[in-house]
Parts: structure tokens; sequence; C-alpha cells
């Protein structure tokens, strides 16, 4: 049953990494040209290299969609949901470690 979980997921994420690819190669053909935008799906499917289609995306949804900036930045890089809670949380923690320490009895 569990496997069935994952492969809806799975068959979820695809249409969401098409629309991606797309609007990444909308934004650079906007912004570039037909050739690097066709150079930026190649680089990405054949040597996995995908931040030029990551900007793309991102300039893709902000000019040509008119989306948010915020929204474009949700679609280009979605997990910065969760580095940035995650980068705060470790901030926090080593700011309180910080100024407790000196009150800490020494052993």
């Amino acid at each position: 049953m569990k496997w069935l979980l994952w492969l809806v997921i799975f068959l979820a994420l695809i249409p969401l990494a098409i629309f991606q690819i797309r609007v990444g190669y909308l934004g650079i053909h906007y912004y570039l040209g037909g050739f690097w935008a066709g150079l930026a799906v190649f680089l990405f499917f054949g040597f996995r290299f995908s931040l030029p289609l990551a900007v793309g995306v991102f300039f893709g949804a902000w000019s040509v969609l008119g989306w948010h900036w915020g929204l474009a930045l949700l679609l280009a890089a979605p997990a910065l949901v969760l580095v940035i809670p995650g980068m705060i949380g470790v901030i926090v923690e080593f700011i309180i470690e910080f100024i407790t320490s000196p009150f800490r009895k020494r052993e």
C-alpha cells in the first residue's frame, strides 16, 4: 500500500516538472532567444545542469506569465520553503546557545 502512495506522488509531480520546463523555456526565450532556451533545455536533459533552466523558470513566471515575484521564486525553487525555516532555526539555536553559555555551571 505504501508503494501506491509513492506512485500517486510521482504521477502528480510529472505535470509540475513539465510545466517548469515549459516556463523555463519561455523565460529564456523571452530574454535571450530560442537558441539559448533550447540550449538550456538540452543542458538540463543532457548533463543534468538545471541552473539556467531554474533562472528561466523564475523570469518566465515573473515576466512572461505576470506572476508575483514570490510565487515565481516558489515555482523556480520549491525547496526554499523547507530550507529557509531550517536556516532560521539553526541561527536562532546558535544565538540562544551563545547567549546562555556563559551562565551554565561548569563541571
